[in-house]
């Protein structure tokens, strides 16, 4: 006698059911690392083409990287830089949580997203390029962004590392828009848990006639602060025409809890998650 195979595999969960559990995920996330700060390692280098000198100038950055919900603009990232190059540039504080934690938010945002500008002087290629970030794909994922954003699932299958989802940005304007005020339309891919909707891998490609971007992230379960958090980053940047681009490696540590507001009530910190 033998098993007839109709129900030794179980089906996989149609891809409505998926989305819908991924996008519950993600509000779930944000709130929950938007309740704290990440220590950043981020080690940039200058690749040359093929056939050309090979200089390979290198930056290593050190930041605290943390997510905070603006109304009207949904978790909107940001970045402070502590260190590049073995260089001190301020004294090693928590500067963008004491910034929302004052007790006042008048100019808290415009102060922010001033030294978010000032952190990306420091990113290898010149420019300001602020969409480094490890939280960048799942914008496109959230309540006010994805009816923007085409769903469709993956055409490879790889066991073991869950559901592939494929999206497309077809929103104008776009999220993400070059230094010229041209839309940058964004595609990638997601990696995401049937049953519980969680995503354990991002990848984003965004790329116009000038320039070309991506950045692809790792997440992993953080034991300290019982979370998913990224865990490293690899990011690619290049203008067209150039015979050089930039890339990127970012890890992320010392994930620290705290309660960062914009309205009028502001929380008071919590004890660190990890010394």
């Amino acid at each position: 006698m033998a098993l007839s195979g109709r129900a030794s595999a179980q089906s996989p969960a149609p891809l409505d059911q998926v989305l819908a559990r991924m996008f519950a995920y993600v509000e779930r996330f944000q709130r929950e690392f938007g309740s704290m700060v990440a220590e950043e390692h981020y080690e940039q280098t200058i690749r040359q083409a093929a056939g050309f000198a090979r200089g390979e100038p290198r930056r290593d950055l050190r930041s605290d990287f943390l997510l905070v919900n603006v109304p009207g603009q949904g978790w909107l990232p940001f970045r402070d830089v502590y260190e590049a190059d073995g260089r001190q540039i301020r004294d090693r504080q928590d500067r963008l949580t004491a910034l929302f934690l004052s007790g006042t938010t008048s100019g808290a945002l415009e102060q922010a997203q001033r030294i978010m500008n000032e952190s990306a002087r420091y990113n290898l290629g010149g420019g300001t390029r602020n969409i480094n970030v490890p939280t960048l794909a799942l914008m496109y994922l959230g309540p006010d962004t994805r009816s923007g954003v085409r769903f469709v699932e993956a055409k490879f299958d790889r066991p073991g590392e869950g559901r592939v989802i494929e999206f497309t940005e077809i929103r104008r304007p776009t999220l993400i828009v070059t230094t010229g005020g041209r839309d940058l339309p964004a595609r990638g891919r997601i990696w995401v848990d049937d049953t519980t909707g969680t995503i354990t891998r991002t990848e984003l490609h965004a790329d116009d006639t000038g320039v070309e971007a991506e950045v692809v992230v790792s997440f992993e379960l953080e034991s300290t602060v019982s979370t998913w958090v990224p865990r490293r980053m690899e990011d690619r940047f290049k203008r067209r025409g150039d015979n050089s681009e930039v890339r990127g490696v970012a890890t992320y540590s010392r994930f620290r809890r705290f309660q960062v507001s914009t309205s009028e009530e502001l929380a008071t910190p919590e004890p660190d998650g990890k010394p």
